[in-house]
């Protein structure tokens, strides 16, 4: 029974070879499985916790190497759908030594945007604990239709619902149309997980006080903004801070985010009151949580890739012990 269950995109991300070199310049590419829900999962698992992925590949060679990917780790892949109709969903990413990444996708359409209602199980869904959800799964109308049908049965069986709004402005069609979507989101949301460099953009806000109100608003009960080798900051609507980062030898930051949020859920998952009934105050329990998520943030940037960059627990505790 998984504890946890992440619905979105799974797809490969092909990482340029050399740093500050740009998609065009490459002079190669290195396979990486990922996506940001995905990520989520495989991330949760690797750290001990059981879970599970609702998504759609392509049933092609690409779709079956992530589908082992995910097995091996494991996470449960019984709601993992192979579209005949279309191919697995690719990304091509240059990383920058300023942080920020050049990311183009291959989907048109890609599987992941044919996930559809018929794809998404009641019974699946209300064993777990935990239920995580993205904005790129709201970017298509059939899989937005499927993941408000997932949401609609995490709400009716009390699940604690995570949230991360994932901006890659390449995929919409406008940035209203964006703005308008990944904000629909929030609501749904018991906590939210956001990016410094997405704040502004998807709020409006340019503080981090600012951001967590303007989301806190709408219904999540705690709001993180992480904010890569600065750590991350913290709101419960009460009680709001900061926790630096952890200075480590930074390669490539594709998935520091989705390695933050497993984390948060897996010391959550720790809890026997989960669900609805998950405390998310701010207090010496939270801090301890985020102190083990910058943790596992850091160690996912000292390696190549979102999935394979994954930390287990050992590792991040060990980092733990060092750093606090």
């Amino acid at each position: 029974m998984p504890q946890l269950i992440s619905l979105g995109e799974l797809l490969i991300d092909f990482v340029v070879l050399e740093r500050d070199v740009s998609l065009i310049d490459s002079s190669g590419f290195t396979k990486a499985p990922g996506g940001a829900p995905a990520n989520v999962a495989a991330g949760f698992a690797k750290l001990g916790g059981t879970s599970g992925f609702i998504g759609k590949v392509g049933d092609d060679p690409f779709g079956y190497y992530l589908k082992a990917v995910l097995e091996e780790i494991p996470v449960d892949t019984t709601c993992l759908a192979m579209d005949k109709d279309a191919r697995t969903t690719l990304s091509f990413v240059a990383n920058h030594s300023s942080g920020i990444r050049d990311c183009v996708f291959y989907r048109n359409p890609g599987a992941d945007m044919l996930l559809s209602p018929d794809d998404i199980s009641e019974e699946y869904i209300k064993q777990a604990l935990i239920f995580h959800y993205g904005s790129i799964s709201f970017n298509s109308p059939l899989s937005k239709q499927a993941s408000l049908k997932a949401l609609e049965y995490a709400r009716k069986h009390q699940l604690l619902i995570s949230y991360d709004p994932n901006l890659r402005m390449s995929l919409w069609e406008t940035e209203e149309t964006a703005r308008t979507e990944i904000n629909a989101g929030f609501q749904y949301a018991d906590i939210v997980k956001i990016s410094e460099e997405e704040m502004e953009f998807i709020t409006g806000s340019q503080s981090l006080e600012a951001c967590a109100a303007f989301i806190l608003q709408m219904g999540p009960r705690l709001v993180l903004i992480s904010r890569g080798k600065d750590g991350c900051y913290y709101s419960d609507g009460t009680h709001s801070g900061s926790l630096g980062g952890i200075e480590v030898n930074a390669i490539e930051t594709t998935g520091a985010g989705d390695a933050f949020m497993a984390a948060v859920l897996y010391q959550l998952s720790q809890n026997i009151n989960v669900g609805k009934d998950a405390s998310l105050a701010v207090d010496e329990r939270l801090i301890a949580i985020l102190q083990f998520a910058n943790a596992a943030g850091a160690l996912a940037t000292t390696r190549i890739g979102a999935i394979p960059a994954l930390p287990t627990s050992l590792e991040v505790n060990e980092l733990v012990r060092k750093t606090y």
